[in-house]
């Protein structure tokens, strides 16, 4: 089957939940990113931007060709929305590309006292048909985040039926109540899931216990009566398998999950999905989801991965039960500060601990990657060091091919 030629390229949109970490993004293909601000969001503890951060921010943006999105999509109660215009306005004058939010309190109060800054739904407003689309759009919304539980089937009916842009998670976490509207953490931990304090209750490893008198408390799993600590916990999700459906049905914005995340983690995924884009938008007749994608992925899974809700509803093989298949795991060690083509030197900002004798692995963007050993390396005063144990120390060392700043260096662990 011939593939029409005018598909809409989509959006690679990653998370950025420091300035480092918007840069890092942006170097690695993002075409757009989300970070929180101040306040209004649900990562309390992301690494929120400033206003002086965020103007830094779109400034690199926009030189690099891309936008930043701000996630103000809290849960409001009363009080909450104090100040909210005030804070839209600044998000507005210092270039932020949209805003994504649930409530609609705050909805009206961005419509209302700052026009001219684009609205996105977030995925925590639960919008599953195109009905509730179409309301959106009527209400002067331009994009709708798709709730993760959306099928790729109504993906495809709710394109038929509206012209609102769609945003759909590609990959990422997954939460393991119905589009975040979570209040585990708030019942164990006294921290507002939907006001920017989730504590990911469903992540922490629970035992069983049979208690037959006052006072006893015995342990099944350490009695050996069940495999594993029982958990909760999804799965995430990895759509790089499906990345035609994802296209051809026309979601227009890829967005990946992880404000938490490291630059390893951005890079990374960044990196994938926008080779995978390229790929298809280049030949879609021909094109193939290439193993390396998908191994790279693996370096950064803390978790297995599978595909969600696009296919079917998911079943105990989505959680995280029993035995687990193993992951082989990375450590981000490193990223290049300088390259001296001449001498082939590359000047390393270490980020882990690493020893002459590894086995390293530098990756940049565009998909360059190359293995080494580490023979020598040298500290700033030019002294030969056997292993670099301190955090942020730069050193030397010599490198088998070209590096570019903003390359990446991991090991396995």
């Amino acid at each position: 089957m011939t593939v029409n030629q005018a598909l809409k390229r989509p959006e690679v949109l990653a998370p950025a939940g420091t300035l480092e970490k918007l840069k890092t993004a942006i170097h690695y293909g993002a075409d757009a990113v989300y970070i929180g601000g101040n306040a209004y969001g649900l990562r309390s503890r992301a690494g929120n931007f400033t206003y002086e951060e965020m103007a830094e921010g779109v400034d690199f943006a926009k030189a690099h060709d891309a936008k930043v999105y701000v996630a103000a999509n809290m849960v409001t109660h009363e009080g909450n929305q104090e100040g909210a215009g005030e804070f839209f306005r600044e998000l507005r004058d210092v270039g932020i590309s949209a805003v994504i939010v649930s409530d609609p309190a705050l909805i009206s109060i961005c419509a209302a006292e700052a026009p001219g800054l684009p609205i996105h739904l977030s995925t925590q407003a639960s919008a599953t048909n195109y009905e509730t689309l179409e309301f959106w759009r009527e209400e002067g919304l331009e994009r709708v985040v798709l709730a993760r539980e959306v099928s790729m089937a109504e993906v495809a009916e709710i394109r038929k039926h509206t012209s609102v842009e769609i945003e759909a998670f590609i990959h990422g976490a997954m939460c393991i109540s119905y589009s975040g509207r979570c209040t585990l953490s708030n019942h164990m931990s006294m921290r507002d899931a939907n006001r920017g304090g989730c504590s990911q209750s469903c992540r922490w490893k629970y035992d069983l216990f049979d208690m037959p008198f006052a006072g006893e408390r015995n342990s099944l799993t350490k009695n050996g009566a069940i495999e594993e600590e029982y958990s909760m916990s999804a799965v995430d999700m990895s759509m790089i398998e499906h990345i035609p459906d994802l296209i051809q049905n026309g979601v227009d914005s890829f967005k990946i999950e992880g404000r938490m995340k490291s630059i390893h983690y951005v890079s990374t995924v960044a990196n994938v999905y926008k080779a995978a884009v390229d790929s298809y938008m280049a030949d879609p007749d021909n094109y193939v989801c290439k193993q390396e994608w998908i191994d790279e992925l693996w370096k950064v899974a803390q978790r297995e991965l599978a595909s969600g809700f696009y296919y079917d509803t998911p079943s105990e093989n989505e959680q995280l039960f029993g035995a687990r298949r193993k992951i082989p795991q990375y450590k981000f060690i490193g990223e290049v500060m300088a390259y001296d083509p001449i001498t082939q030197t590359a000047t390393i900002r270490q980020r882990n601990h690493f020893s002459v004798g590894d086995e390293i692995e530098f990756y940049g963007p565009g998909f360059h990657h190359f293995h080494q050993t580490v023979e020598v390396m040298y500290n700033e005063d030019g002294e030969a060091i056997d292993r670099a144990p301190n955090p942020m120390m730069l050193l030397t060392m010599p490198v088998k091919e070209p590096v570019a700043v903003g390359d990446m260096i991991r090991k396995k662990k």
